[in-house]
């Protein structure tokens, strides 16, 4: 026999193993695809319309951005219940700086265009002044994480009731507003472009990421599998796009000022949303986040010391200075997602957040992220807040009471909990 026939062939591949897609992403997908495929059926087709998808994304936004940072946390074995009670506080801020410090203090009119942009200034650097005194007091005095955000829970929620002395503050700004939605789009050409763009540098980043691979001497996949990919994600893009540009702005809306539609009256004027300016900025701190969990020293330590703690100060790691980079962190993505959350409502109110603790945290360990540490991804916790608001909205379009609909997101992060410990348990059963 021939060396030929005693050598060993490779071994086959599964179509989804040589797509090479994380499993656990692909379980994501087909829960979120699952539960928007029910709630279509209950709701006799509603759920899927344009419109609603483009609620749902908007609706999306806020818990997202937030959860984005809660992986962090988590990843280095700690917790944060008071993210809903910061963005309160980071919220009312920004409402009493709107409407009465700016325009009492420094003589800014009503309207002026300083106003939104100082405005958010002041309350990014409100959210990371309150996040890093708390990993202040979690990192260098020793105090559980559970016990110094459970406080700022409480804390925070009644500063910003006392800063506004309960009261709902509004009408916000006009510029500001924009950052919630419904008020800020894109419209179609510009959705277009900008969802080309994005697909555009998609392939690009996929394409050189397997031209290094190839220079470096790594395993590619299959031409075909790489093209697969690439035709997906295109698609995903695109079609998103799409069906945000298939929701056509009201006759009613057009009226008021038909001009802004590129329209000389409402009559025979059809206008798309598109894109809206929250999901923009969601976008932007996808990227961000991504890039400084993969791509830089502060992502390395974060998730080495969530691996193993003991080990990763040994090896010269700040883990105190770390701690507080991350909480300081978290404050600012909260001040941020209470910008989207007060500007899509138009007003400051005292209820803003009630709850947003739990749905985040609900979300990124929905998103695969481990509460044991180590373990965490930022487009999980993106798609774990997905798959939350698509229960909540549903349940409610259904007629699900709000009790109820609470009852029904306790249980599903008690089973995405479970179900991540059975699969980590079979994970290290094969190894």
């Amino acid at each position: 026999m021939s060396d030929q026939s005693n050598a060993k062939s490779p071994p086959k591949r599964s179509f989804l193993q040589s797509l090479e897609i994380d499993l656990r992403l692909l379980g994501m997908i087909g829960a979120f695809l699952a539960v928007c495929l029910v709630f279509n059926l209950l709701t006799d087709g509603r759920f899927l319309t344009p419109r609603n998808i483009f609620n749902l994304s908007i609706q999306t936004v806020s818990v997202a951005i937030m959860a984005t940072g809660m992986v962090f946390v988590i990843v280095t074995r700690h917790i944060d219940l008071s993210v809903g009670a910061l963005l309160a506080t980071c919220t009312a801020v920004m409402g009493m700086m709107q409407t009465s410090w700016l325009p009492n203090i420094l003589g800014l009119e009503l309207g002026h265009p300083l106003i939104p942009w100082i405005t958010i200034i002041a309350g990014l650097l409100i959210g990371a002044l309150i996040g890093a005194a708390q990993g202040w007091l979690i990192g260098y005095h020793g105090i559980p994480a559970f016990i110094v955000t459970l406080g700022g829970l409480l804390i925070w929620r009644n500063v910003g009731w006392h800063l506004t002395d309960g009261a709902t503050i509004g009408p916000l700004d006009k510029t500001f507003i924009l950052f919630g939605g419904i008020n800020g789009t894109l419209g179609a050409t510009w959705s277009w472009i900008v969802g080309i763009a994005a697909a555009a540098i998609s392939l690009f980043f996929i394409w050189s990421g397997r031209k290094t691979k190839i220079q470096h001497g790594f395993p590619v996949k299959p031409m075909w599998a790489e093209f697969t990919v690439m035709a997906l994600i295109t698609g995903a893009i695109l079609g998103f796009v799409a069906t945000l540009n298939a929701y056509t702005v009201p006759t009613r809306v057009i009226a008021r000022n038909p001009a802004l539609f590129s329209c000389e009256s409402a009559e025979g004027c059809v206008a798309a949303y598109g894109i809206p300016y929250s999901v923009l900025v969601l976008i932007a701190v996808a990227i961000v986040m991504t890039v400084i969990a993969l791509r830089t020293r502060l992502g390395r330590y974060i998730f080495a010391t969530g691996g193993n703690p003991d080990a990763a100060e040994l090896s010269g790691i700040n883990t105190r200075f770390l701690t507080v980079k991350i909480f300081a962190m978290v404050g600012v993505l909260c001040a941020l997602a209470g910008i989207i959350a007060s500007a899509r409502l138009g007003y400051h109110t005292n209820d803003i957040g009630t709850l947003d603790e739990l749905r985040v945290i609900a979300a990124a360990v929905i998103g695969g992220t481990a509460l044991s540490g180590g373990v965490g991804t930022i487009y999980g916790a993106i798609i774990g807040a997905l798959i939350m608001q698509s229960l909540q909205s549903g349940m409610a379009m259904v007629g699900v009471d709000a009790p109820y609909q609470n009852i029904v997101v306790g249980a599903v992060l008690v089973l995405a909990v479970w179900i991540d410990i059975q699969y980590r348990k079979r994970l290290g059963g094969k190894s």
